[in-house]
């Protein structure tokens, strides 16, 4: 009997000291992939700002023609003004209060910060991958429009026309170009939608990343070239990083993502964003 307990006594504390050891090398890894993971963020940033300095011709039309879509949206501003407002009353209130909560900065970060932490606690290299994509893309775009809300200084539709601006203005009134919520939704949608193959797939997780740029209009709170730009601009941004991490091979690249190529199409009476999957 005494046998029996000293080998049971044994086995357990066996098990005990296993599984403290097991903890503490989950712990090292965890924070080992912490570490690594930032300098890939604070890299892909840095690079995203200066990436300018090295574009191409392509790069360059590619810029013309964002800006010559802009351009096209604003002209439309005041008669998708009116249309928005319009369906306003018929929009159920779960889409509104969703548009607003999921794209507002303190709810994205937490579902973000969810998916990375996800990613990171299990060991899953690509939810780290792309949890690291969405807060690479999101730091850089937010910037980005933060310092443009102010320089520009627009007025929102509920202020004013939107040809009305006041640039540096440090009023809220004033600080719709572009849509913020737009930007930081459609740049999770994006980094999300790059890691699956499936059209219908990607096709679901585009349409509920547009739910929060839509309820902007509906709400009155932006111009819908606001919305436009934001959105390009998100595309444009995780496109960049995301080129960037694969080129540096920072993780496993070893199933080639489909990305979508945008087009800017227009007709009479009719503008519009056209992705090729």
């Amino acid at each position: 009997m005494k046998k029996t307990i000293t080998l049971l006594a044994f086995v357990i504390s066996m098990f005990s000291f296993s599984q403290t050891d097991s903890i503490s090398e989950n712990k090292v890894k965890i924070w080992e992939s912490l570490k690594y993971d930032t300098k890939v963020s604070v890299r892909s940033i840095g690079n995203a700002f200066t990436q300018p300095l090295r574009w191409k011709s392509d790069d360059f039309i590619t810029a013309g023609g964002v800006l010559a879509g802009t351009g096209l949206l604003y002209l439309a501003d005041n008669e998708a003004h009116s249309y928005f407002l319009k369906q306003n009353k018929d929009v159920p209130n779960v889409l509104k209060e969703f548009g607003w909560y999921f794209g507002s900065p303190q709810n994205f970060f937490m579902v973000t910060t969810g998916v990375y932490g996800y990613g990171l606690i299990t060991d899953n290299e690509k939810v780290r991958k792309t949890g690291i994509l969405i807060i690479s893309g999101a730091v850089t775009t937010g910037i980005i429009q933060s310092l443009s809300k102010t320089i520009v200084g627009r007025a929102r539709p509920k202020h004013g026309p939107h040809d009305e601006f006041s640039p540096f203005s440090s009023a809220s009134e004033y600080h719709s170009f572009p849509s913020g919520h737009a930007i930081l939704t459609f740049t999770m949608a994006h980094a999300i939608a790059k890691q699956f193959d499936s059209f219908w797939t990607k096709a679901g997780i585009y349409a509920v990343g547009s739910i929060a740029p839509i309820s902007r209009l509906w709400a009155d709170a932006h111009w819908i070239s606001d919305v436009g730009l934001g959105m390009a601009l998100s595309i444009i941004v995780v496109d960049g990083i995301d080129n960037f991490m694969k080129k540096q091979e920072f993780y496993d690249y070893s199933k080639k993502p489909k990305t979508i190529t945008w087009n800017l199409q227009a007709g009479f009476n009719t503008i519009g964003i056209v992705g090729s999957f």
